[in-house]
């Protein structure tokens, strides 16, 4: 898993049962600052010479974290059954278009799959987003049928935020069925706050460790002003976003403004957080009652970003997704892992309520590897309440 900070491979290797998961192991390995910095140029302007390379390249990528995986984990690569791998997204386009007589809806991962499955010898799954594109959904978010999975209540009505590269919110109400959860992005994540840690240091930092720089700085309210007015915020979900709408031209607004660094860093926190409670209390304490906040991925290691967080929910309890027994960074490596089991047992992995396609969908192309695979039916999983 790559997701859209392209700050590195996440892998996580999880042994599914019949009614239950674990986490075997866990890594992170970091992109070369050349190699970000590559990526998301393609994202803005890429040429489709330098996509094909990177495709390969990432693939190699992904295989090499999938290998370092199953060594931390003293489990060996022949023991694994499937790889999912969701890729490194350059383009997301949900929004209806029309070419030459045919409407469609795209989106555009990276990280090739046959190098993925050749190299480590493992059946792998991908492109997970494109079919429910293909039914006219948004391709995003698919993470919400995990959630429904493991995280349930039959009493606890559950909000589980992620908060990447970009911020999205996955909604369970108590006692709910799949029909009843729903799901959308709320804005940006860490992507704008990254963008513009990385301008005003000149690349030395790619994000505010710690949130060291935005504790030392104010809130520009005017600045602010301008930046929630994005048109996104008010947009009925279903709804996903990237960086065609919080990518570079909205670091360049940042950066445009007058004003100490740290105050640009403080301000794109706050732009982070407004956004989010915007979006829970606009599109779903309307409509159900929320008693906690599950907040995972990297925002987590912000603490300025939690603690603004924490205050402005208010009574609602607001937990990290470690205080479950999971680990925050590792949720949606496990979550492309879980997908992946899905499709090969032929069941869908799309929520028609949180994606807007007309109907659920198996998810993926499969790349076959070296044997095959020999799953158990996930469908069991996440049955008991929490």
């Amino acid at each position: 898993m790559s997701g859209t900070s392209a700050d590195g491979v996440d892998a996580a290797l999880v042994e599914i049962g019949e009614s239950d998961l674990s986490l075997l192991g866990y890594v992170e390995i970091p992109f070369p600052k050349d190699v970000r910095r590559e990526i998301l140029s393609l994202c803005e302007n890429g040429l489709v010479d330098t996509i094909c390379r990177m495709d390969a390249a990432l693939g190699e990528w992904f295989a090499e974290a999938a290998l370092r995986v199953c060594e931390k984990a003293n489990v060996s690569a022949g023991e694994v059954d499937v790889i999912g791998s969701h890729g490194q997204t350059i383009h997301h386009l949900p929004t209806l278009a029309v070419v030459a007589d045919k409407k469609v809806r795209s989106t555009l991962q990276i990280g090739s799959p046959a190098v993925i499955a050749e190299r480590t010898g493992i059946t792998t799954v991908s492109d997970f987003r494109s079919r429910d594109m293909a039914v006219s959904g948004q391709g995003a978010p698919l993470v919400p049928l995990v959630d429904y999975l493991l995280f349930r209540s039959e009493y606890v009505g559950r909000a589980m935020l992620n908060i990447g590269g970009i911020a999205n919110v996955n909604i369970l109400p108590a006692n709910c069925g799949v029909s009843d959860i729903f799901a959308f992005d709320t804005g940006p994540g860490n992507m704008v706050i990254d963008g513009v840690v990385q301008a005003i240091t000149r690349g030395k930092q790619s994000f505010d460790r710690d949130g060291v720089l935005a504790d030392k700085g104010q809130v520009c309210e005017d600045l602010l002003d301008v930046l929630v007015a994005h048109p996104f915020f008010d947009m009925e979900p279903p709804k996903s976003t990237g960086r065609e709408d919080f990518g570079a031209d909205m670091v360049q607004k940042i950066l445009d403004w007058e004003g100490k660094r740290e105050d640009l860093v403080r301000t794109a926190v706050q732009f982070t957080v407004e956004s989010i409670v915007h979006g829970l209390k606009r599109f779903v304490l309307s409509r159900c009652e929320i008693h906690e906040v599950i907040v995972s991925g990297g925002g987590t290691k912000n603490p300025v970003m939690m603690d603004l967080l924490d205050r402005a929910l208010g009574n609602i309890a607001f937990k990290r997704l470690d205080d479950l027994g999971m680990a925050s960074e590792a949720k949606e490596a496990i979550a492309f892992a879980i997908l992946a089991c899905q499709t090969l047992n032929g069941h869908p992995g799309n929520v028609p309520s949180v994606t807007g396609a007309n109907k659920q969908v198996v998810l993926g192309s499969i790349t076959p590897g070296k044997r095959d695979a020999r799953l158990p039916n996930p469908e069991l999983l996440g049955t008991s309440s929490h």
